[in-house]
């Protein structure tokens, strides 16, 4: 039995020697390795803090201490030496090990955490409470209390969360410990004027003698008769130390001692440091210099395609040497992509085109873009708000600027979207990547609730893709659309081509497609239910209508617009009394179903003689939070797989069969059994 198997808990790992922990990090990287290749999952990232991790656990008790982690995709090694060893085989599915930190699985993971820039500020959070419950570490009045300990990394520094947690950090009258886990890469190439002051540390002159220096001083820090004495003499030798880039001095105007960097991925000097910063009784930041994708040549020489990779496999070579080739698995062509190339062709054609993204080039499809348009395109890194607002910018400049961004990371972006965008009526663009259930990311990074935050802006168009053709065309309106927000999205998922070979028609504002022409109300069509589908659950809608045969005619509409919504079809199909399921992949409160009820409800108030003609389901995600899993595995719970949908359709037509009573049935779909 290797080593990594008999770690049960971190007290396993406690009594291990210093000279086994080398073979237990090339086992925790090994594991990491094979779980990632099988499932896809976060791999550079946890790679390059493997040391760390184990150091640690080796030096804190993280069942009495507190330990968070401010990007929670470097949490593997912390799963797998907290007993979740067995766990990895189904990594990022419903019966294994979450891909971000998960209390629900262990006791040792404190919050729930995918957005990066949080780990400051809860940890504060908790430092505070700690003291009031009277449970906070002191090393004069309470040696055996509870320590605090944030491991950020990944760039996040820069997020202005973090700036904020910083700020409060300072303050805290006892030990609160940051870890800056600088690895020299953020998702991808960390950017801004902070990022160029670490990469001048990293190559200063004076970095090899930080070690000495640094533990020399962290030795006079200590509480006791030595505190005070010793703390002014340590922010003199950290300011001496930081001369060359000025970052400890820069960490220091927020109170927070600072020290480093040191090696990460040298025990001596991890345990050394950590033991000592262990018992300093105030705020202090300990720089710890990483190398993202660590051991793995493959990983390391390309940390931005491996930090997230899809599920691979070994080509040639040994995953060990510089010649390994890997392979990634596809299913096809992606939105992602899609969105990229066809960002790309706009702005070949209309130079006042514009575009950014917040870390996330490859991951929204916009690394080419950056290359090909360096004076036009910009990741601004983790600093969603800080792009939104740089967006209204250049909006007011008159240029016509596209804002790719994870959808879930947009909700770190609503304010500026309302006072510097909605507000001022600025035609800011958001391409809004990863709609809807994302699949083993799980519900860190879920896009359910952007349509009832973004309608409730005056002016706001907002629209949403079945396949590529309909997302070209969504851009090509947005690229005209002046006046104010407009945003599409669409999933992390294959586009369909089932609608291949039919013309896709422009986007008009609040006019929905008929992909079943023959039956559109709209020309005379008689169907017995129709499907208002937002986006890609329309193709699945039509999968389910093509199963039930004979059994039913219905109608299946691509919405397009979630605002404004076809209120001239909501009103065809009201005056035929016509039941109608509204379909989307996001929350049902809120969202697309919530704007076409409104619709409906306004339409009835101006027209008496249609009240009571509304038979209105509306299907979409359900009042709680969906674990990781396939994506496909997510959609079939929620009951929006094409067997859902087509079990809900029977079941409206079975209702209109039996009963010709007005009702509105507010019900989300029940799960599918498989």
């Amino acid at each position: 039995m290797g080593i990594l198997e008999s770690i049960k808990s971190p007290h396993d790992l406690r009594n291990l020697s210093r000279e086994q922990l080398p073979e237990l990090a090339r086992e925790v990287r090994a594991a990491i390795y094979a779980g990632v290749a099988r499932s896809g999952g976060h791999l550079a990232p946890n790679l390059g803090v493997v040391e760390l991790t184990i150091a640690l656990h080796y030096v804190f008790d993280f069942a009495h201490d507190r330990l968070l982690f401010d990007v929670g995709h470097q949490c593997y090694p912390h799963k797998l030496l907290t007993g979740r060893l067995a766990m990895l085989e189904n990594l990022r599915t419903r019966e294994g090990m979450a891909g971000f930190p998960d209390p629900r699985e262990s006791a040792y993971d404190l919050f729930g955490v995918g957005h990066a820039g949080t780990g400051i500020s809860t940890g504060v959070g908790m430092a505070r409470g700690d003291m009031l419950n009277g449970e906070a570490f002191d090393p004069r009045g309470n040696p055996g209390g509870r320590r605090v300990v944030t491991l950020v990394g990944d760039a996040s520094i820069v997020n202005g969360v973090a700036m904020e947690g910083l700020n409060n950090a300072g303050t805290l009258p006892r030990q609160f410990l940051v870890i800056l886990n600088d690895n020299g890469m953020s998702i991808s190439k960390p950017q801004g004027a902070m990022a160029r002051q670490f990469d001048r540390l990293r190559i200063s002159n004076v970095y090899a003698e930080f070690k000495k220096q640094a533990k020399e001083a962290l030795r006079h820090l200590p509480g006791g008769e030595w505190a005070e004495r010793g703390a002014h003499r340590a922010g003199e030798m950290a300011k001496a130390m930081f001369s060359d880039a000025d970052a400890g001095s820069w960490f220091e105007h927020f109170g927070l001692k600072t020290v480093g960097p040191i090696d990460g991925h040298d025990f001596d000097a991890l345990l050394s440091f950590l033991r000592e910063a262990r018992e300093i009784d105030r705020p202090m930041v300990l720089h710890v210099k990483t190398v993202k994708g660590r051991g793995y040549s493959f990983s390391e020489q390309d940390s931005v395609r491996f930090h997230s990779p899809s599920a691979f496999s070994m080509v040639d070579g040994d995953p060990d040497s510089e010649d390994c080739r890997i392979e990634l698995k596809s299913d096809g062509r992606s939105f992602t992509s899609a969105a990229g190339e066809a960002l790309a062709e706009i702005m070949a054609r209309d130079e006042k085109v514009v575009a950014c993204t917040a870390a996330m080039p490859d991951g929204t499809g916009l690394s080419k873009v950056l290359t090909r348009f360096p004076d036009r395109a910009w990741d601004t890194g983790i600093c969603e708000s800080h792009a939104m607002d740089m967006m209204a910018g250049l909006a007011r400049t008159g240029f016509r600027p596209f804002f790719a961004v994870y959808c879930t990371f947009l909700q770190r972006a609503f304010d500026q979207a309302f006072q510097e965008v909605s507000l001022q009526g600025l035609g800011v663009r958001l391409l809004l990547d990863r709609a809807g259930l994302v699949g083993g990311d799980g519900a860190v990074h879920h896009g359910f609730c952007d349509v009832a935050l973004l309608r409730t802006l005056p002016g706001a168009v907002l629209m949403a893709a079945i396949d590529e053709p309909s997302l070209v065309a969504a851009m090509e309106f947005m690229r005209q659309h002046d006046a104010g927000l407009s945003a599409v999205r669409y999933p992390r998922d294959i586009v369909s081509t089932r609608l291949a070979g039919l013309a896709c028609p422009p986007f008009e504002p609040g006019k929905a497609r008929c992909l079943t022409p023959d039956l559109d109300v709209r020309r005379g069509g008689r169907p017995d239910a129709a499907v208002l589908a937002f986006g890609t659950p329309a193709i699945d809608a039509l999968g389910a209508v093509d199963g039930l045969g004979e059994r039913g005619r219905v109608a299946v509409y691509d919405a397009r617009f979630a605002k404004p919504v076809d209120a001239g079809l909501v009103r065809s199909l009201l005056a035929r009394s016509t039941p109608i399921l509204t379909v989307e992949d996001h929350g049902v409160m809120g969202g697309f179903g919530s704007a076409v009820a409104e619709a409906a409800a306004e339409i009835m108030a101006g027209e008496p003689e249609l009240a009571g003609s509304l038979h209105l389901t509306r299907l979409g995600l359900p009042d709680r939070f969906i674990r990781q899993d396939p994506r496909g595995a997510q959609l079939a719970e929620a009951g929006l797989d094409w067997a859902g949908l087509a079990r809900s359709i029977r079941e409206v037509l079975a209702s209109r069969r039996a009963s010709v009573e007005p009702t509105i049935a507010m019900a989300e779909a029940r799960p599918s059994r498989v």
